[in-house]
Order: structure tokens, then sequence, then C-alpha cells
């Protein structure tokens, strides 16, 4: 297979730079065999009681930073820690930058370039531990924002947007996106729906916004993340499946966890570790009954997961409509409903 396969035109103003208000006033795009507009307030209707709903609990770090060196503006992103005090970086203007300059941020420590890789990114490093690094980014750092969010100056409004409800394991340097659009009375609609909720952790890396560069999708090769899921967390899957429940997953990083971690027999235990797992059509998903996800860019890796999971030919005619119907793509914007490719169940119903 190509990347070409899962390309679409996209126009520009369909991409989402802000977020809704609530959040959960975000449409939903319910795809089946069929595709209902709803909201996703609608969830707990489109859901199941004993359902159960597994959300990433990974907290997006404030790596963003804003400095100079010497009359140059510098913006870096930090994107992976590589030892104490070190961080693999991107930075703009990053051609600019020599081995052994120092960039100088306001309230962080002052970083010197320790290496320039291939790729473009730099190595920063701020001769200091990794807690006071961490303290520093807590006070000073910004929200990493995609490149597709367009921002002249850092915003401290998306320090909150770009953050889910229920975050709670620091480790991200990108936003699990689907479950922006939750918010705390509509986890509390969906417990009294009866509808569980299990949390697992993957830390998103900034590997999520690459794009393929190979000709054919089986050379590329998918970027590390960690992740775990707890014994208490894979025993509430495995309890709701064999009770007649479907697993929801809020977006494709707990899907792509929970597909790392299951066995043949599609059990989840308790797991930790790197997954470079990569999803593309003909993968026999083993866990996964239902998807929240959000609209993803063209020829990536979001993109032809989602159409693993719900047939090539149904998400390219489910995007057509949400490109028709305005709804708004990527991070800030809206979201889909995805039935697994094979189930078959009435567009926009739940049960009982």
């Amino acid at each position: 297979m190509s990347p070409d396969d899962f390309d679409f035109p996209l126009p520009a103003d369909r991409i989402a730079q802000r977020p809704v208000r609530p959040r959960d006033l975000a449409r939903l795009l319910v795809v089946n065999d069929q595709v209902a507009d709803r909201s996703v307030r609608d969830l707990p209707n489109l859901l199941r009681a004993g359902d159960i709903l597994v959300v990433n609990d990974t907290k997006v770090l404030p790596t963003r930073l804003f400095g100079s060196r010497g009359s140059v503006a510098i913006e870096v992103t930090l994107i992976e820690p590589t030892g104490v005090g070190r961080w693999r970086a991107l930075a703009k203007p990053g051609r600019r930058l020599r081995l052994g300059d120092t960039v100088v941020f306001g309230g962080v420590p002052d970083a010197t370039i320790a290496a320039k890789e291939e790729d473009g990114a730099i190595v920063l490093d701020f001769a200091s531990d990794d807690m006071a690094v961490a303290r520093a980014l807590e006070a000073h750092g910004a929200a990493p924002l995609p490149p597709y969010i367009h921002r002249t100056r850092a915003d401290p409004q998306d320090r909150e947007d770009y953050q889910t409800v229920y975050a709670s394991k620091p480790g991200a340097v990108a936003a699990p996106t689907a479950g922006l659009h939750f918010t705390p009375d509509l986890l509390q609609r969906l417990e009294c729906a009866g509808i569980r909720r299990a949390a697992v952790t993957l830390h998103v890396g900034a590997g999520t916004f690459l794009p393929i560069k190979t000709e054919r999708l089986e050379e590329h090769v998918m970027h590390a993340e960690w992740g775990s899921i707890s014994a208490a967390a894979a025993d509430a899957i495995d309890k709701a499946r064999r009770a007649g429940g479907r697993v929801v997953c809020v977006g494709t990083t707990a899907l792509r966890l929970l597909e790392s971690a299951a066995d043949e027999a599609g059990r989840i235990n308790a797991w930790s570790g790197e997954t470079r797992l990569f999803i593309t059509p003909g993968y026999r998903l083993r866990v996964v009954d239902l998807l929240l996800t959000n609209f993803h860019l063209p020829r990536s890796t979001l993109f032809i997961l989602v159409c693993a999971f719900a047939g090539t030919r149904r998400m390219q005619d489910a995007y057509a409509h949400a490109i028709a119907a305005a709804y708004r793509f990527y991070s800030y914007g809206d979201a889909c409903l995805l039935t697994r490719s094979g189930q078959k169940e009435r567009a926009g119903e739940g049960g009982d």
C-alpha cells in the first residue's frame, strides 16, 4: 500500500484553530454503514449500559519555550528527554543554531546546543537536574501545539484547552485529542447511564505529527511511545467484555496501547513498555469495538489507522461528508464515533 491511497483534499478553513466551548458541544459524526450528524453531548444515548470507555490519562507537558541566541529570537519545542537535564527538541529557526551555542530562556535555565541531528532536531543541555527543568517548564512553558494551530505568541488559554479534564500522568508532548471533548458533566452523565470508564496511559510523542516519507506503508517505522495498563484497568476491561459490554476507545492512542498489550484471544493484562505498533488495513483488531476520534491529516498514520478500523472506503466517504458539512478538523476540531468494520449496528443508536 502507498500513502497516496490515503490522501484527500482538505480546505484550509476546515482546520480548527480554537476548540468549541463548552467542549462537549463539538459535533460528532457517527459512522457505520451510514453516517449520522450528532453532538458529543449525545454520547450517553449512543452508547449502552455495560460498555466501557477507555481513556488515555497522560498529561501534556508545557514544553514550548521562547528564548534567544544573542539578538535572534528562538522558539523551541522539547519533544523527548535524552538524559539528565537534556532534551531532544525542535527549534525555529534551527539552521542558525550551532553546536555550543547558548539559548537564553526567561525563567528557564539557559541551554547549550549539545547536538544537531540529521532530521533537523537538536539536543539541548540545560545543565540542571530533571526536577529543576520540570519546575521551570511548569512555571514558564507554553502548550506544545501542533504546527497546524497558528499562534503568533503563546496563549495561556492553550495550557487549559490542550489538556483533557482527566489528565493525571505527566509525560506527553502532544495531547490525546479525542479526550479534549469531555467535560465533568459529560463524564457524570455517562456514569449515570451505566457506562464504565478505565484509564490507561500512553505518553504521546511529537512523532504523531511526522509525515510518512516512505513510498510503501510497509517501510514506515513508527516512533516509540511509552505506555502502561494497570492491573485494575485490565481487569475492568476484561469484566466488561465478559459481561457483553463493548470496548469504546477514546482516541487512537488508547486503541494502539490496548492492541499492543492484547494476547491473541483479545485478553488484556497489566502491561508497560514501548510500542511502535502501526495499524494498517488488513490488521486484525482484537479488542476494540468502537472508536471515538478526531478528524486526521491526509496521508497520516492516524487516518490510515481509522481506515484499518472502520474500512477505507467508509472513511473516505465519511470524511467527504464531514468536509462538505463543514466539520472542524484536527486537534481542536470535531469528532467521529466509528464502528469497527464488519460489525452491524444502526448509526446514531445505542442500546438500552
